[in-house]
């Protein structure tokens, strides 16, 4: 990476911000052309202002600082990009994937400016500096990542068809469980679980958790079939002694009950225990004796039922959303023999299966991808400290 040269944006690129556009939402008129703003396509449009291979780097509003969202991103062919990015058409000596490939995670901590909204300035973009190699070399690196990313998007889209085969495999099993088109018979779900109840914040919030402890679940971990680790917070026994009442058990389903996340449901994951919920997720605890947990978890993120729910938060005009203890305990629950829930639950757990494999091979595909991008940018673009 020494022998090649840091060259700055300004000079190997063409920056065409002069030509950008701004269009307010009600001043457009819908066509076939994509109008782009900080982090991709906003809305489409009847005309173009660009038809070309570029970069589209963002100027405010981008996701500056993330892992995992990107600050640039490819654009070809006829397209419409207003004011929010900055618009890049490499010179000669670039190959334009490369030039994306660059800066899209580029740490430009130091080039920002703003409070309230973080700016990219076009003086400061100008200053950015990235590695440049032979065209040749640029074409592989390039190469090379999207390979990276063509199987990385791969790994997704298997993992989001296992995810569609098991609603599909649920409504032919048991149809809507809204409308009920087999005729199951039907039971509010208080008579059919052990335990239907959501917990409490700490005393002291945010600040009383500790790195490591007793779980707590908040509504941002309880996503629909997916628990997410992410912000994971944790409390003291003391803290979670007073929240016994509310001890999560394996198997239990979890259901966010207040605010944008309502309706979200998941199974708690085993790795997690012992934990604890908040006051903004109900625990679900199913008699087995008469309703599977996966079984149950299928219904509540059924499409139609979701709708079912969030009617019931949405309703009665509160400014934010809610589904109280009563109302989940008045849900009605399609109840098929258990034998053929059993069945069901059994099919969703080989699907598990498989998308747990994938996933590890898409965690590993990322880690790569991470490891090669550093080493190809690390010169410039992981380490903006050095260009000071």
């Amino acid at each position: 990476m020494g022998k090649w040269e840091m060259v700055r944006l300004g000079d190997v690129c063409e920056v065409l911000d002069h030509l950008r556009v701004p269009v307010t939402a009600s001043n457009r008129k819908k066509g076939i052309y994509p109008y782009y703003g900080a982090n991709g396509i906003q809305d489409y449009v009847d005309d173009y202002i660009f038809d070309d291979e570029l970069v589209l780097l963002a100027e405010d509003g981008g996701h500056f600082g993330s892992k995992d969202k990107p600050i640039a991103y490819r654009v070809s062919g006829k397209c419409w990009v207003n004011n929010h990015a900055h618009v890049l058409k490499p010179k000669h000596v670039l190959d334009v994937d490369y030039l994306c490939y660059s800066i899209m995670f580029y740490d430009v901590s130091n080039l920002i400016s703003g409070t309230t909204r973080a700016k990219l300035n076009q003086a400061a973009m100008r200053k950015m500096t990235i590695p440049l190699p032979p065209l040749a070399t640029q074409q592989k690196i390039a190469d090379i990542l999207d390979c990276a990313n063509t199987l990385m998007e791969k790994r997704k889209a298997q993992i989001q068809k296992l995810d569609l085969l098991v609603k599909s495999q649920f409504v032919e099993m048991f149809g809507n469980p809204v409308t009920n088109p087999m005729g199951w018979e039907t039971y509010e779900l208080s008579e059919m679980t052990n335990k239907i109840g959501s917990g409490a914040t700490p005393r002291g919030g945010k600040e009383s958790y500790i790195d490591f402890g007793i779980s707590l679940i908040r509504s941002m971990n309880v996503h629909n079939g997916l628990f997410k680790y992410d912000d994971l917070a944790y409390i003291t026994d003391e803290q979670a002694k007073q929240l016994d009442n509310v001890e999560v058990l394996k198997n239990d389903v979890l259901l966010n009950i207040t605010g944008a996340s309502v309706a979200r449901s998941c199974i708690v994951p085993s790795d997690i225990l012992p934990a604890r919920v908040n006051q903004h997720v109900s625990i679900i605890r199913c008699n087995s004796a008469q309703l599977n947990y996966i079984f149950a978890n299928a219904v509540l993120t059924n499409n139609s039922y979701q709708r079912f729910m969030l009617n019931i938060g949405e309703a009665g005009g509160a400014t934010r959303q809610a589904i109280t203890k009563q109302q989940i305990e008045n849900f009605l629950f399609i109840l098929p023999p258990l034998a053929l829930q059993t069945q069901f639950a059994a099919f969703v757990e080989r699907v598990e299966a498989q998308k747990t494999q994938l996933k590890k091979s898409l965690t590993l595909l990322e880690l790569n991808y991470k490891s090669l991008m550093q080493n190809c940018f690390e010169g410039g673009a992981f380490n903006e400290s050095s260009n000071n």
